[in-house]
């Protein structure tokens, strides 16, 4: 509405009410106040103007109304900045209700993730994914696996030993087995996963299908191509009718998740002890995808890994005995696999039950990194 001080005092002040009403913001309240009570152009200011030029019968009355209505003004927009300022937002302030706000804190570790993802490949494939201790007891890192006392592998100039021996905070007696009765001393850290395997069997019966993920630690010096502490996935399958197909299948179907479904995989004869027969599995290089990488002189490469079949004379000393059944002189039947990254060495002679040697050759490593 225009400003008409024929209108009279008190409808102004209705006037003034409705439009105080409709005030939301601090904005709009300032505008309102420039309209009602400023000096010049305002409500207040055209009443002030129509008294000096009203009757002198008239002048008494309009001028109470007119410092009335003024009062009534001041009065409404205090009201209102009070009723503004409780519910603006202070400075800084947080809305809880909002989502919160992710820290950069950076990103998970490649082989945490590596480590992950290869898992989730097994899990999908129906194994077992097992951790289990890093400080282990002879029996199960050595003995277990078939490495007699006078084994290289248990010289103090490959294996880190505990200055003094620990014993388990808990122990589980195996349900099938030949390990030594009551807990055991954890006198080393493990060599390898491979004690996971002999620890699930000696507490499951036929068949197993497991994965052993974990750091393994050898007594190597750090440098460019060893590291005393490194990251390795084995594998184990116990079963009927496992054949040496289903070996291939399984590290095809690993190579082709990991690295890509146009990914290359040879499987190559080779030599393990305690194996038989056993293979050496080599990818095509991941970052030219050449047959003759031209990167292969930076490392690059084609990497291999140990891929074996367990006997019956290579188990002789472990955990589980598998039976044979009729008509069938090898019905039970076990294949495995050792990947490692980082592994101290590529030719560690293994008399393991469950995994076979790496490669002796000095340029490949192993392929499957997992840490």
């Amino acid at each position: 509405m225009t400003i008409d001080p024929s209108i009279g005092p008190d409808r102004a002040r209705a006037v003034f009410d409705d439009e105080l009403a409709a005030v939301s913001s601090a904005a709009a309240l300032q505008d309102l106040r420039h309209r009602w009570i400023a000096r010049s152009g305002s409500w207040v200011a055209a009443f002030m103007e129509r008294l000096a030029s009203a009757p002198p019968a008239e002048k008494k009355l309009l001028g109470r109304g007119a410092n009335e209505l003024k009062k009534h003004v001041e009065a409404g927009l205090a009201a209102r900045e009070t009723a503004l300022a409780s519910t603006r937002r202070p400075a800084g302030a947080v809305d809880i209700t909002l989502p919160g706000r992710r820290p950069a804190l950076g990103f998970r570790h490649p082989l945490s993730l590596i480590r992950e993802e290869v898992g989730g490949i097994f899990s999908r494939l129906g194994y077992q994914v097992l951790e289990g201790p890093e400080i282990e007891d002879d029996y199960h890192n050595f003995e277990a696996l078939n490495m007699p006392e006078e084994h290289p592998a248990r010289d103090m100039q490959d294996t880190l030993y505990l200055a003094e021996p620990l014993q388990p905070a808990s122990y589980e007696a195996p349900t099938r087995g030949r390990a030594p009765k009551g807990p055991q001393p954890l006198t080393l850290l493990r060599t390898h996963t491979s004690a996971m395997q002999i620890r699930q069997m000696e507490r499951q019966d036929p068949p197993v299908r497991l994965v052993a993920i974990g750091p393994v630690y050898r007594r190597d010096n750090l440098d460019l191509t060893h590291t005393p502490m490194f990251h390795q996935v084995e594998g184990l399958v116990v079963g009927r009718g496992v054949t040496l197909a289903d070996l291939k299948g399984t590290l095809t179907s690993m190579a082709a998740a990991l690295f890509g479904q146009d990914q290359a995989v040879r499987f190559r004869p080779s030599f393990f002890p305690y194996t038989e027969p056993s293979a050496e599995v080599d990818i095509r290089c991941i970052r030219c995808r050449a047959a003759a990488a031209p990167c292969a002189s930076a490392g690059a490469g084609s990497r291999s890994s140990g891929a074996a079949w367990c006997t019956r004379r290579s188990s002789s000393s472990s955990a589980t005995t598998l039976p044979r059944s009729p008509g069938s002189p090898s019905a039970w039947a076990s294949s495995a696999w050792p990947c490692s990254s980082g592994a101290s060495r590529t030719s560690a002679c293994s008399t393991r039950t469950t995994c076979a040697s790496w490669s002796s050759s000095a340029d490949e490593g192993p392929v499957f990194v997992a840490p």
